[in-house]
């Protein structure tokens, strides 16, 4: 639905029934969100404020007012970082609202920008092949020399974008068995994600988390799966978001039925938020609400679970000095702060020092940095500075949309630190050289 119109009949504009959320009437308007909010420190704007966001969805929910091109951009400039729910007194789940507001004025940019994002959403990303080809084709463009001869003679944006563009591995990630057993006493089962991007942009960290979990004591479990949706949901589009939610599902519930699981592991944030809230996503679906229930409780972070499960000693000494880096849907989407710096303070020799704003939004917020690169970037640039002035030897960020975007403002901004995720630290720790399967 792009616009609003009234209605011939009435002359009123028409509700959306959808957006009749309990939590569009918990905000008090008290203002404590709006320093927590990046896009209001930026512009000291009301509409670019959480409370601001929820005062226009509100009216258009109404009816009020129309879903025009200047309430679609208040809506879409929000980053998504959900900071404002861990300041809200009153309990609000903004992401809830922003994201059902969204599935009524879809991915931002032009016509034709919203049209190539609906197609990767819909016809590359709940399909691992097709996805799987596209990251060829980018790798042979980076490493035939296409990418330095075609660079130079793109339009400026265009330009900014290919820069962005990681380095695509050699190799991508494939699970050696679909059932890994555990390294010594079993401990857990666990069935983990393997998600769509991570396998071919970070195979080296499924890796290192299939390695931490099996010598943590865990059987692994690869059930035949599909991307979480997470860009999807976040971005407006839904329809096929919510299948590839039924599918995953309707996966990873048949191997708990089958072999019964301790949990299931995600070691990407963004994803983990996601299926954590599939509950609400298909809450409409009485063939799948009660379901999505049972699969949500399942759902754990690879640090969170880790750190609740025990590391198994003894483990190696990393002598390095780090900063954390809290990425949003881990620390205000999951809540989850505690649990990664303490399996770091658990690593002999390694010193955990805090950056300043470490729950602060680094600009990435998914596909963010490519839709809003102005403010993306603006945004980048601070973080930077609290990463120089941490004066760590490197930056620990436990999300793939993180780690490339402090690589990529190492490089641009400095300090030019390596960025690990947390399950590498721990890989090290427990010893690099690969366990056989």
């Amino acid at each position: 639905m792009e616009h609003f119109h009234p209605n011939a009949e009435t002359g009123d504009k028409p509700k959306i029934p959808s957006l009749d959320l309990a939590e569009l009437y918990q905000c008090v308007h008290c203002g404590l969100c709006l320093n927590q909010c990046p896009t209001y420190r930026v512009t000291r704007l009301e509409a670019e404020s959480p409370r601001g966001r929820i005062h226009l969805v509100k009216a258009a929910a109404d009816g009020r007012i129309e879903l025009n091109d200047r309430f679609k951009e208040h809506l879409q400039l929000c980053l998504l970082c959900r900071a404002c729910e861990s300041a809200c007194p009153s309990g609000v789940q903004y992401g809830r609202i922003a994201e059902t507001a969204r599935e009524h004025i879809g991915p931002p940019g032009s016509p034709a920008a919203k049209a190539l994002l609906n197609f990767v959403f819909t016809q590359i990303l709940p399909y691992a092949a097709r996805l799987k080809l596209a990251f060829t084709l980018l790798r042979l463009y980076q490493r035939t020399g296409l990418q330095k001869f075609m660079r130079p003679l793109m339009p400026g944006k265009l330009r900014d974008l290919d820069a962005m563009l990681p380095l695509i591995p050699s190799k991508f990630f494939q699970p050696a068995a679909n059932i890994l057993p555990a390294i010594g006493p079993r401990r857990a089962r666990v069935a983990v994600l393997n998600g769509c991007v991570m396998p071919l942009l970070f195979g080296d960290v499924n890796e290192a988390t299939v390695r931490v979990l099996r010598r943590s004591g865990c059987e692994v479990i690869f059930p035949l799966q599909s991307c979480c949706g997470a860009l999807n949901i976040h971005n407006g589009e839904q329809v096929v978001a919510k299948q590839l939610a039924r599918r995953n599902i309707d996966a990873f519930l048949a191997a708990s039925q089958d072999a019964g699981l301790d949990a299931i592991i995600v070691n990407a944030a963004g994803c983990g938020a996601a299926m954590k809230e599939y509950d609400f996503l298909l809450r409409d679906d009485t063939a799948y609400a009660e379901k999505a229930k049972r699969f949500s409780a399942l759902v754990k972070d690879a640090g969170e679970f880790l750190a609740g499960l025990g590391l198994v000693g003894p483990l190696q000494p990393i002598n390095l000095t780090v900063t954390y880096q809290d990425p949003c849907h881990l620390a205000h989407g999951q809540k989850i702060r505690r649990q990664p710096r303490e399996l770091l303070q658990a690593i002999p020799g390694l010193k955990l020092v805090e950056m300043d704003g470490s729950d602060r939004c680094c600009g990435s917020a998914g596909i963010y940095n490519l839709t809003h690169a102005s403010m993306s970037q603006q945004l980048l640039k601070e973080k930077m500075q609290a990463v120089g002035a941490a004066n760590a030897d490197a930056v620990v960020a436990p999300n793939p949309g993180c780690m490339l975007q402090l690589r990529y403002g190492g490089q641009n901004y400095g300090p030019n630190l390596p960025v690990y995720h947390l399950m590498d630290l721990l890989d090290r720790a427990y010893g690099e050289a690969p366990v056989k399967p």
